[in-house]
């Protein structure tokens, strides 16, 4: 006791925390990890299962041979910014959209136009209730001018994903306080399935460096730390799974690479919203009464990340090495997430498939917030887990594991096959 309140008065002193990470050997593989060096001195821990396949991959060049046009969905959209915050999302290709919404809230009416008000758009008070010019009579109004028209144009192919498949790889990507220790029940699930998996630790968690700057810390920093790490293991069809903050480093990779990510996961990962640090927050408070304040955060970590506080819920926080960072890290972690890139606009832009995994307890992240994220995408699921919280995937591993095997496998039926065959005859 008396040694942690002088290790506690001595680290508000000196300002360093006594049980910081610090740079680890670079190794290349060590009891299935690899010590990535994304730049001189900054080296991430990644957890790399490559699954041994004797023979695999014959049989899938054969069925694209057969199919070659198989699973290919047309995405159309058209996104309007009005100066008044006002987005207006046309779809313009409705039958796979038809298709996702059914299997997200059983509504088989087929998506026409979608509008919301931007997030960060401020009234001035001469709009109307949506933005819209409802008091000028219909003969007077006038053609509102956009602010920006985006136009979506593509054709994507959408196939099942395999653990046979040679040419898949999972990312899973943990958020702030995590580390790929949260992932152990996906990460031992689908490797034994055979998939390729990746899962990164990020600078300043589980194993990673942990550099005593800030500026390590922002969106932009860690965005390029995945970036490097997607490119150094991507093959050709990638699926990016994301928890939390990880989300935006998923979106980030899916907006950059169209061609490389083919599915996109997201849990408990919030609204399409531009990231900015709150001013108003506890994390903005000196680090060393951060870390005076570390046993008060981990017990409220533990009630609003979990949908129950009991010794197995605890037990699950130590296991998957959850919320067990300095207070440097923590407040550098909060205070640099600035994006402004990723708005509505930015998420309305992907035509990757995206699955939605939401827990029905989250305290972090209010469940219609996800709902909104699912009406902004052109292709979403959204699934929720009655039982779980913001950890989902370490309270109901099972659940978590079927709802992203189902999205793996999943393809969309052939479209217009009946057109086609009536136009061969």
């Amino acid at each position: 006791m008396l040694t942690s309140i002088a290790e506690r008065i001595m680290y508000c002193l000196t300002g360093k925390t006594p049980n910081s990470v610090g740079p680890v050997d670079i190794s290349e593989t060590s009891d299935g990890y690899d010590f990535l060096e994304v730049k001189p001195g900054r080296i991430l821990r990644v957890r790399h299962y490559l699954p041994s396949r004797p023979g695999g991959g014959e049989q899938e060049e054969l069925d694209k041979k057969k199919n070659p046009g198989q699973g290919m969905v047309p995405c159309k959209r058209r996104i309007t910014v009005y100066r008044n915050g006002q987005l207006v999302i046309e779809n313009l290709g409705a039958n796979l959209r038809s298709e996702i919404f059914h299997c997200r809230n059983g509504n088989s009416e087929p998506a026409g136009t979608v509008e919301v008000e931007l997030s960060d758009f401020t009234s001035t008070g001469n709009e109307g209730v949506s933005g819209k010019e409802s008091d000028v009579p219909p003969g007077k109004r006038r053609k509102r001018k956009p602010k920006k028209v985006v136009v979506v144009d593509c054709q994507r192919q959408v196939t099942g994903c395999k653990g046979t498949h040679s040419d898949v790889v999972l990312f899973f990507i943990h958020g702030v306080g995590g580390s790929l220790d949260i992932w152990k029940e996906q990460l031992e699930f689908f490797s034994k399935l055979g998939y390729e998996v990746v899962a990164p630790d990020l600078v300043g968690h589980g194993a990673s460096a942990a550099p005593q700057i800030g500026a390590a810390y922002t969106f932009y920093a860690l965005a390029e730390d995945m970036r490097y790490m997607f490119k150094r293991y991507a093959k050709k069809r990638n699926i990016l799974i994301g928890h939390s903050y990880g989300v935006s480093f998923c979106t980030f990779l899916a907006h950059e690479y169209p061609d490389l990510v083919h599915k996109v996961v997201m849990v408990n990962g919030g609204g399409p919203t531009a990231l900015e640090p709150s001013l108003c927050s506890i994390f903005n408070m000196p680090t060393c009464v951060l870390h005076c304040l570390s046993p008060c955060l981990a017990w409220s970590f533990l009630k609003a990340g979990f949908a129950r506080q009991g010794a197995k819920e605890k037990q699950l926080l130590r296991e998957g090495n959850a919320f067990n960072v300095s207070s440097f890290v923590l407040r550098a972690m909060m205070s640099g997430q600035y994006w402004p890139e990723g708005d509505e606009v930015y998420h309305a832009e992907l035509t990757v498939p995206i699955l939605l995994v939401h827990g029905m307890h989250d305290k972090f992240v209010p469940l219609d917030e996800d709902q909104r994220m699912a009406e902004i995408l052109l292709i979403s699921f959204l699934k929720v887990i009655e039982e779980g919280s913001h950890m989902v995937m370490l309270e109901c591993p099972e659940a978590v594991n079927t709802l992203l095997h189902e999205f793996f496998l999943w393809e969309p039926e052939v479209q217009n096959q009946g057109v086609e065959e009536s136009g061969n005859e």
